[in-house]
Protein backbone atom coordinates (compact mmCIF):
# COMPACT_ATOMS: atom_id res chain seq x y z
CA UNK A 1 0.00 0.00 0.00
CA UNK A 2 2.73 2.47 0.27
CA UNK A 3 3.08 3.02 -2.92
CA UNK A 4 -0.41 4.25 -3.15
CA UNK A 5 -1.42 8.24 -2.91
CA UNK A 6 -5.02 9.21 -1.87
CA UNK A 7 -6.27 12.51 -3.14
CA UNK A 8 -8.17 14.40 -0.28
CA UNK A 9 -9.95 18.01 -0.80
CA UNK A 10 -10.63 20.05 2.22
CA UNK A 11 -8.57 20.68 5.20
CA UNK A 12 -11.72 20.28 7.49
CA UNK A 13 -12.93 17.94 9.99
CA UNK A 14 -14.03 15.04 7.49
CA UNK A 15 -10.73 15.90 5.49
CA UNK A 16 -8.38 15.90 8.16
CA UNK A 17 -9.99 12.77 10.11
CA UNK A 18 -9.40 11.01 6.64
CA UNK A 19 -5.90 11.79 6.10
CA UNK A 20 -4.94 11.24 9.25
CA UNK A 21 -6.05 7.65 9.23
CA UNK A 22 -4.62 6.91 6.08
CA UNK A 23 -1.34 8.70 6.89
CA UNK A 24 -1.33 6.67 10.34
CA UNK A 25 -1.59 3.45 7.78
CA UNK A 26 1.31 4.07 5.43
CA UNK A 27 -0.56 5.41 3.01
CA UNK A 28 0.91 8.94 1.15
CA UNK A 29 -1.84 11.88 0.90
CA UNK A 30 -2.17 14.65 -1.38
CA UNK A 31 -4.36 17.00 1.07
CA UNK A 32 -5.48 20.15 -0.64
CA UNK A 33 -6.74 23.35 0.89
CA UNK A 34 -7.71 26.58 -0.16
CA UNK A 35 -6.84 28.31 2.87
CA UNK A 36 -5.25 30.90 3.37
CA UNK A 37 -5.14 31.66 0.06
CA UNK A 38 -8.62 31.50 -0.36
CA UNK A 39 -11.88 31.83 2.78
CA UNK A 40 -15.39 31.17 2.52
CA UNK A 41 -17.19 34.13 4.32
CA UNK A 42 -17.63 31.73 7.70
CA UNK A 43 -14.11 30.79 8.11
CA UNK A 44 -11.48 33.20 9.73
CA UNK A 45 -8.68 30.76 11.17
CA UNK A 46 -5.72 30.08 8.61
CA UNK A 47 -5.78 27.00 10.92
CA UNK A 48 -7.56 22.88 9.39
CA UNK A 49 -10.20 21.79 11.33
CA UNK A 50 -12.36 25.31 12.29
CA UNK A 51 -14.82 25.35 14.15
CA UNK A 52 -17.39 27.85 12.68
CA UNK A 53 -20.65 27.81 14.68
CA UNK A 54 -20.54 26.19 18.15
CA UNK A 55 -17.60 24.66 20.36
CA UNK A 56 -19.33 22.03 21.68
CA UNK A 57 -19.49 18.82 20.52
CA UNK A 58 -22.72 17.19 22.34
CA UNK A 59 -23.09 14.96 25.09
CA UNK A 60 -20.81 12.97 26.60
CA UNK A 61 -23.21 9.81 27.85
CA UNK A 62 -23.19 6.58 25.82
CA UNK A 63 -26.79 6.29 26.59
CA UNK A 64 -26.61 9.81 24.05
CA UNK A 65 -26.61 9.05 20.33
CA UNK A 66 -23.34 11.32 19.37
CA UNK A 67 -22.13 10.61 22.78
CA UNK A 68 -22.26 6.77 21.45
CA UNK A 69 -20.61 8.09 18.11
CA UNK A 70 -17.95 9.21 19.84
CA UNK A 71 -16.67 6.32 21.45
CA UNK A 72 -16.88 4.50 18.89
CA UNK A 73 -14.62 7.15 16.98
CA UNK A 74 -12.32 7.26 19.73
CA UNK A 75 -11.81 3.40 19.51
CA UNK A 76 -11.00 3.25 16.19
CA UNK A 77 -8.04 5.58 16.93
CA UNK A 78 -9.77 9.31 15.48
CA UNK A 79 -8.13 11.89 15.26
CA UNK A 80 -11.00 14.02 16.19
CA UNK A 81 -10.99 12.90 19.60
CA UNK A 82 -7.38 12.98 20.20
CA UNK A 83 -7.90 16.72 19.40
CA UNK A 84 -11.09 16.92 21.37
CA UNK A 85 -9.88 15.49 24.58
CA UNK A 86 -6.65 17.49 24.18
CA UNK A 87 -8.47 20.64 24.62
CA UNK A 88 -11.52 19.84 26.63
CA UNK A 89 -12.91 22.99 28.91
CA UNK A 90 -15.99 22.09 31.28
CA UNK A 91 -19.67 22.16 29.78
CA UNK A 92 -21.29 19.67 32.43
CA UNK A 93 -22.16 16.29 30.52
CA UNK A 94 -21.15 18.05 27.25
CA UNK A 95 -18.11 17.65 25.22
CA UNK A 96 -16.54 21.08 24.85
CA UNK A 97 -13.03 22.62 23.46
CA UNK A 98 -11.35 25.85 23.22
CA UNK A 99 -11.97 25.90 19.21
CA UNK A 100 -8.27 27.43 18.74
CA UNK A 101 -6.71 24.85 20.66
CA UNK A 102 -8.89 22.59 18.78
CA UNK A 103 -7.79 23.37 15.46
CA UNK A 104 -4.23 24.42 16.19
CA UNK A 105 -3.64 20.73 17.82
CA UNK A 106 -5.30 19.21 14.06
CA UNK A 107 -3.61 21.62 12.21
CA UNK A 108 -0.22 20.39 14.02
CA UNK A 109 -0.57 16.78 13.72
CA UNK A 110 -1.83 17.17 10.15
CA UNK A 111 1.25 19.39 8.79
CA UNK A 112 3.64 16.86 10.69
CA UNK A 113 3.20 13.80 9.59
CA UNK A 114 5.40 13.03 6.63
CA UNK A 115 3.16 10.89 4.87
CA UNK A 116 0.67 13.81 3.83
CA UNK A 117 1.48 16.38 1.71
CA UNK A 118 -0.19 19.68 2.42
CA UNK A 119 -0.80 21.31 -1.16
CA UNK A 120 -2.45 25.37 -0.91
CA UNK A 121 -4.74 25.24 -3.82
CA UNK A 122 -8.46 25.52 -4.90
CA UNK A 123 -9.46 22.56 -6.65
CA UNK A 124 -11.77 23.60 -8.97
CA UNK A 125 -11.74 20.47 -11.30
CA UNK A 126 -11.49 17.01 -9.40
CA UNK A 127 -11.25 15.20 -12.91
CA UNK A 128 -7.51 16.71 -12.94
CA UNK A 129 -6.43 14.56 -9.86
CA UNK A 130 -5.46 11.10 -10.93
CA UNK A 131 -6.28 8.10 -8.73
CA UNK A 132 -8.62 7.97 -5.79
CA UNK A 133 -10.10 11.50 -4.50
CA UNK A 134 -11.83 12.13 -1.32
CA UNK A 135 -14.01 14.90 -1.89
CA UNK A 136 -13.94 16.93 2.04
CA UNK A 137 -14.85 20.57 0.92
CA UNK A 138 -17.82 20.71 3.58
CA UNK A 139 -21.25 22.42 3.38
CA UNK A 140 -19.74 26.08 2.32
CA UNK A 141 -17.79 24.15 -1.00
CA UNK A 142 -16.69 27.04 -3.15
CA UNK A 143 -18.80 28.15 -6.20
CA UNK A 144 -16.40 26.97 -9.01
CA UNK A 145 -16.11 23.05 -7.26
CA UNK A 146 -19.62 22.95 -6.45
CA UNK A 147 -20.83 23.45 -10.12
CA UNK A 148 -17.97 20.88 -10.96
CA UNK A 149 -19.50 18.45 -8.40
CA UNK A 150 -22.92 19.17 -10.36
CA UNK A 151 -21.70 18.82 -13.60
CA UNK A 152 -19.92 15.31 -12.72
CA UNK A 153 -23.07 14.17 -10.66
CA UNK A 154 -25.85 15.64 -13.03
CA UNK A 155 -28.02 16.48 -9.91
CA UNK A 156 -29.68 19.60 -9.19
CA UNK A 157 -28.10 21.51 -6.48
CA UNK A 158 -29.49 20.89 -2.55
CA UNK A 159 -28.88 23.12 0.29
CA UNK A 160 -29.97 24.62 3.32
CA UNK A 161 -28.51 27.51 5.32
CA UNK A 162 -26.77 27.14 8.69
CA UNK A 163 -26.38 29.71 11.32
CA UNK A 164 -23.95 30.42 14.02
CA UNK A 165 -24.80 31.98 17.24
CA UNK A 166 -23.28 35.57 19.08
CA UNK A 167 -20.50 35.41 21.60
CA UNK A 168 -19.90 37.87 24.05
CA UNK A 169 -17.40 38.96 26.67
CA UNK A 170 -17.16 37.19 29.54
CA UNK A 171 -16.68 40.24 32.08
CA UNK A 172 -19.31 42.06 30.41
CA UNK A 173 -21.69 39.70 31.48
CA UNK A 174 -23.76 41.02 34.34
CA UNK A 175 -23.36 38.51 36.93
CA UNK A 176 -25.20 40.36 39.80
CA UNK A 177 -28.21 39.11 37.42
CA UNK A 178 -26.88 36.00 35.62
CA UNK A 179 -25.80 32.85 37.87
CA UNK A 180 -23.71 29.60 37.23
CA UNK A 181 -25.63 26.48 37.12
CA UNK A 182 -25.91 22.87 35.11
CA UNK A 183 -29.72 22.14 34.62
CA UNK A 184 -31.01 20.61 37.38
CA UNK A 185 -27.09 21.02 39.44
CA UNK A 186 -25.77 22.85 41.80
CA UNK A 187 -24.89 26.36 42.06
CA UNK A 188 -21.05 26.54 42.68
CA UNK A 189 -19.62 24.85 40.11
CA UNK A 190 -22.02 25.46 37.04
CA UNK A 191 -20.66 25.15 33.34
CA UNK A 192 -23.43 27.31 32.06
CA UNK A 193 -23.93 30.68 32.94
CA UNK A 194 -27.90 31.14 33.26
CA UNK A 195 -29.83 34.52 32.43
CA UNK A 196 -33.44 34.68 33.72
CA UNK A 197 -36.71 36.42 32.37
CA UNK A 198 -39.93 36.99 33.97
CA UNK A 199 -42.66 36.70 31.55
CA UNK A 200 -42.92 40.41 30.94
CA UNK A 201 -39.16 40.50 30.24
CA UNK A 202 -39.44 37.42 27.76
CA UNK A 203 -42.52 38.82 25.78
CA UNK A 204 -40.93 42.09 25.08
CA UNK A 205 -37.85 40.33 23.98
CA UNK A 206 -39.72 37.75 22.08
CA UNK A 207 -42.01 40.40 20.08
CA UNK A 208 -38.78 41.87 18.93
CA UNK A 209 -36.84 39.27 17.93
CA UNK A 210 -40.04 38.10 15.36
CA UNK A 211 -40.09 41.87 13.66
CA UNK A 212 -36.46 42.30 13.61
CA UNK A 213 -34.43 42.60 10.68
CA UNK A 214 -32.53 39.75 9.09
CA UNK A 215 -30.09 40.11 7.20
CA UNK A 216 -30.02 40.56 3.05
CA UNK A 217 -30.46 36.96 1.27
CA UNK A 218 -31.30 38.32 -2.53
CA UNK A 219 -28.02 36.25 -3.37
CA UNK A 220 -29.97 33.08 -3.02
CA UNK A 221 -33.33 32.06 -4.84
CA UNK A 222 -35.05 30.20 -1.55
CA UNK A 223 -34.42 30.20 2.10
CA UNK A 224 -34.23 26.28 3.16
CA UNK A 225 -33.68 25.36 6.61
CA UNK A 226 -32.65 23.17 8.62
CA UNK A 227 -34.29 21.88 11.34
CA UNK A 228 -30.64 21.24 13.38
CA UNK A 229 -29.36 24.51 13.18
CA UNK A 230 -32.75 27.00 13.02
CA UNK A 231 -31.98 30.70 13.51
CA UNK A 232 -33.87 31.38 16.62
CA UNK A 233 -36.07 34.33 14.95
CA UNK A 234 -37.15 31.34 12.79
CA UNK A 235 -38.37 29.25 15.14
CA UNK A 236 -39.62 32.06 17.58
CA UNK A 237 -42.21 32.70 14.48
CA UNK A 238 -43.32 29.30 14.98
CA UNK A 239 -44.98 30.37 17.92
CA UNK A 240 -44.82 32.59 21.27
CA UNK A 241 -43.98 29.90 23.64
CA UNK A 242 -41.98 27.84 21.21
CA UNK A 243 -38.57 28.99 22.81
CA UNK A 244 -40.09 27.92 25.85
CA UNK A 245 -39.59 24.54 24.70
CA UNK A 246 -36.44 25.04 23.04
CA UNK A 247 -33.26 27.35 23.82
CA UNK A 248 -35.05 29.31 26.83
CA UNK A 249 -36.06 26.52 28.24
CA UNK A 250 -36.65 26.96 32.27
CA UNK A 251 -37.00 23.77 33.59
CA UNK A 252 -34.48 22.58 36.16
CA UNK A 253 -33.01 26.53 36.31
CA UNK A 254 -34.59 27.76 39.31
CA UNK A 255 -32.92 31.34 40.26
CA UNK A 256 -30.82 30.06 43.48
CA UNK A 257 -30.98 33.89 44.38
CA UNK A 258 -35.14 34.10 44.79
CA UNK A 259 -36.01 30.46 44.47
CA UNK A 260 -38.73 30.89 42.04
CA UNK A 261 -39.04 29.38 38.90
CA UNK A 262 -38.17 31.68 36.03
CA UNK A 263 -40.20 31.83 32.95
CA UNK A 264 -37.30 31.79 30.44
CA UNK A 265 -33.95 31.10 30.80
CA UNK A 266 -30.96 31.91 28.39
CA UNK A 267 -27.85 30.04 28.67
CA UNK A 268 -24.22 30.52 27.82
CA UNK A 269 -21.31 28.67 27.55
CA UNK A 270 -17.65 29.03 27.64
CA UNK A 271 -15.84 29.21 24.49
CA UNK A 272 -12.16 28.41 25.80
CA UNK A 273 -10.24 27.53 28.98
CA UNK A 274 -9.69 31.03 30.35
CA UNK A 275 -13.37 31.67 30.17
CA UNK A 276 -13.54 34.87 29.04
CA UNK A 277 -15.85 34.37 25.48
CA UNK A 278 -19.46 32.58 25.99
CA UNK A 279 -21.76 32.03 22.84
CA UNK A 280 -25.55 32.13 23.44
CA UNK A 281 -26.69 28.60 23.36
CA UNK A 282 -29.35 28.33 20.65
CA UNK A 283 -28.85 31.30 19.50
CA UNK A 284 -27.59 30.91 15.79
CA UNK A 285 -29.27 33.75 13.90
CA UNK A 286 -29.27 35.97 10.85
CA UNK A 287 -30.47 38.79 12.36
CA UNK A 288 -28.48 42.31 11.23
CA UNK A 289 -25.67 42.78 13.77
CA UNK A 290 -27.33 46.28 14.98
CA UNK A 291 -30.12 43.93 15.70
CA UNK A 292 -28.67 41.53 17.25
CA UNK A 293 -26.79 44.12 19.34
CA UNK A 294 -30.08 45.77 20.17
CA UNK A 295 -32.19 42.72 20.79
CA UNK A 296 -30.01 40.11 22.37
CA UNK A 297 -29.27 43.13 24.90
CA UNK A 298 -32.54 43.12 26.00
CA UNK A 299 -31.72 39.87 27.42
CA UNK A 300 -31.44 40.28 31.63
CA UNK A 301 -28.18 40.49 32.16
CA UNK A 302 -26.79 41.02 28.82
CA UNK A 303 -27.70 44.99 29.24
CA UNK A 304 -23.87 46.25 29.11
CA UNK A 305 -22.28 42.84 26.53
CA UNK A 306 -19.79 43.40 24.54
CA UNK A 307 -19.87 41.29 21.42
CA UNK A 308 -16.83 39.89 20.50
CA UNK A 309 -18.50 38.16 17.08
CA UNK A 310 -21.78 38.80 16.19
CA UNK A 311 -23.85 35.53 14.65
CA UNK A 312 -23.78 34.58 11.15
CA UNK A 313 -25.58 32.70 8.39
CA UNK A 314 -23.89 31.03 5.45
CA UNK A 315 -25.47 28.46 2.64
CA UNK A 316 -24.60 25.02 3.21
CA UNK A 317 -24.49 22.78 0.17
CA UNK A 318 -24.66 19.00 0.14
CA UNK A 319 -25.53 16.36 -2.33
CA UNK A 320 -28.08 13.66 -2.85
CA UNK A 321 -26.28 10.59 -0.99
CA UNK A 322 -28.68 8.03 -1.15
CA UNK A 323 -28.89 8.12 -4.96
CA UNK A 324 -24.85 9.26 -5.29
CA UNK A 325 -23.03 7.21 -3.00
CA UNK A 326 -22.89 3.54 -1.40
CA UNK A 327 -22.20 2.96 1.77
CA UNK A 328 -18.41 3.65 1.75
CA UNK A 329 -19.34 7.32 1.01
CA UNK A 330 -17.83 6.15 -2.58
CA UNK A 331 -20.03 7.26 -5.74
CA UNK A 332 -21.90 4.21 -7.06
CA UNK A 333 -20.89 5.03 -10.70
CA UNK A 334 -17.13 6.12 -10.24
CA UNK A 335 -15.47 4.00 -7.45
CA UNK A 336 -12.52 6.48 -7.65
CA UNK A 337 -14.16 9.16 -6.11
CA UNK A 338 -15.60 9.64 -2.18
CA UNK A 339 -17.50 12.15 -0.83
CA UNK A 340 -17.14 13.07 3.15
CA UNK A 341 -18.23 15.50 5.75
CA UNK A 342 -21.32 17.80 5.63
CA UNK A 343 -21.65 17.96 1.55
CA UNK A 344 -22.17 13.90 2.06
CA UNK A 345 -25.48 14.62 3.82
CA UNK A 346 -24.30 13.91 7.54
CA UNK A 347 -24.78 16.80 9.68
CA UNK A 348 -22.51 18.43 12.60
CA UNK A 349 -19.28 18.65 13.96
CA UNK A 350 -19.00 14.87 15.21
CA UNK A 351 -20.88 13.62 12.20
CA UNK A 352 -18.33 15.09 9.91
CA UNK A 353 -15.30 13.51 11.12
CA UNK A 354 -16.97 10.43 11.45
CA UNK A 355 -17.57 10.33 7.86
CA UNK A 356 -14.11 11.28 7.18
CA UNK A 357 -13.04 8.44 9.57
CA UNK A 358 -15.57 5.76 7.57
CA UNK A 359 -13.90 7.04 4.20
CA UNK A 360 -10.18 6.59 5.34
CA UNK A 361 -10.97 3.60 6.71
CA UNK A 362 -13.15 2.09 4.03
CA UNK A 363 -9.97 2.84 1.60
CA UNK A 364 -7.71 1.18 3.56
CA UNK A 365 -9.05 -1.77 3.06
CA UNK A 366 -10.13 -1.12 -0.34
CA UNK A 367 -6.11 -1.08 -0.84
CA UNK A 368 -6.11 -4.44 0.84
CA UNK A 369 -8.56 -5.94 -1.95
CA UNK A 370 -10.93 -6.00 0.83
CA UNK A 371 -14.71 -4.20 1.30
CA UNK A 372 -15.78 -2.85 5.00
CA UNK A 373 -19.21 -2.50 5.93
CA UNK A 374 -20.01 -1.12 9.07
CA UNK A 375 -22.25 -2.83 11.50
CA UNK A 376 -25.67 -0.85 11.18
CA UNK A 377 -25.65 -1.44 14.97
CA UNK A 378 -23.14 0.86 15.37
CA UNK A 379 -23.78 4.79 14.98
CA UNK A 380 -21.14 4.94 12.29
CA UNK A 381 -22.86 1.99 10.32
CA UNK A 382 -26.20 3.41 10.50
CA UNK A 383 -24.89 6.59 9.72
CA UNK A 384 -23.34 5.37 6.15
CA UNK A 385 -26.09 3.54 5.97
CA UNK A 386 -28.51 6.53 6.10
CA UNK A 387 -26.46 8.69 3.73
CA UNK A 388 -26.39 5.64 1.13
CA UNK A 389 -30.04 5.07 1.00
CA UNK A 390 -32.68 6.61 -1.38
CA UNK A 391 -35.01 8.78 -0.03
CA UNK A 392 -37.33 11.45 -2.01
CA UNK A 393 -36.70 13.89 0.55
CA UNK A 394 -33.08 13.25 1.53
CA UNK A 395 -31.55 16.05 4.14
CA UNK A 396 -28.66 16.17 5.86
CA UNK A 397 -28.97 13.53 9.52
CA UNK A 398 -27.34 14.05 12.82
CA UNK A 399 -26.61 11.21 15.13
CA UNK A 400 -29.87 9.73 16.88
CA UNK A 401 -30.72 5.97 18.09
CA UNK A 402 -33.98 5.89 15.71
CA UNK A 403 -31.26 5.30 12.59
CA UNK A 404 -29.44 2.30 14.56
CA UNK A 405 -30.63 -1.79 13.85
CA UNK A 406 -33.73 -1.87 16.44
CA UNK A 407 -33.71 -4.51 19.44
CA UNK A 408 -35.24 -7.81 18.82
CA UNK A 409 -37.52 -6.94 22.13
CA UNK A 410 -39.61 -3.88 22.99
CA UNK A 411 -38.30 -1.84 26.08
CA UNK A 412 -40.29 1.09 27.06
CA UNK A 413 -37.33 2.84 30.02
CA UNK A 414 -35.87 5.16 26.90
CA UNK A 415 -32.39 4.89 29.10
CA UNK A 416 -32.50 1.42 29.43
CA UNK A 417 -32.86 1.04 25.70
CA UNK A 418 -30.39 3.42 25.28
CA UNK A 419 -28.30 1.85 26.78
CA UNK A 420 -28.94 -1.53 25.78
CA UNK A 421 -28.57 0.03 22.01
CA UNK A 422 -24.99 1.64 23.12
CA UNK A 423 -23.55 -2.11 25.01
CA UNK A 424 -24.71 -3.78 21.16
CA UNK A 425 -22.95 -0.75 19.60
CA UNK A 426 -19.47 -1.19 21.21
CA UNK A 427 -19.16 -4.75 21.11
CA UNK A 428 -19.61 -4.69 17.74
CA UNK A 429 -17.14 -1.75 17.01
CA UNK A 430 -14.46 -3.46 18.87
CA UNK A 431 -15.27 -6.69 16.62
CA UNK A 432 -15.16 -4.36 13.58
CA UNK A 433 -11.67 -2.97 15.40
CA UNK A 434 -10.26 -6.25 15.14
CA UNK A 435 -11.06 -7.77 12.18
CA UNK A 436 -9.59 -3.93 10.48
CA UNK A 437 -6.17 -4.95 12.23
CA UNK A 438 -5.81 -8.35 10.36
Amino acid sequence: MNNKIVNVIGAGLAGCECAYILAKNNIKVKLYEMKPYKKSDAHKSDNFAELVCSNSLKSELLTNACGLLKEEMKTLDSLFMMAATKTKIPAGQALAVDRDEFSAYITKEIKNNPNIEVITKEIEDVSKLEGITVIATGPLTSSALLNNIKEMLNENELYFYDAAAPIVEADSIDMEIAYKMNRYGVNDDGDYINLPMNKEQYENFYNELINAQVANRHEFDKLVLFEGCMPIEEMAKRGSKTLLFGPLKPVGLDNPRTSEKNYAVVQLRSENKENTLYNLVGFQTSLKFPEQKRIFSMIPGLQNAVFARYGVMHKNSYINGGKILDNNFCMKKNNNIYFAGQISGVEGYVESAASGLIVGLSIIQRLKNKRIVFPDTTMLGSLAKYVSTENSNYQPMNANFGILKPLDIKIRDKKEKYRRLSDIAMRDINNLKLELSR
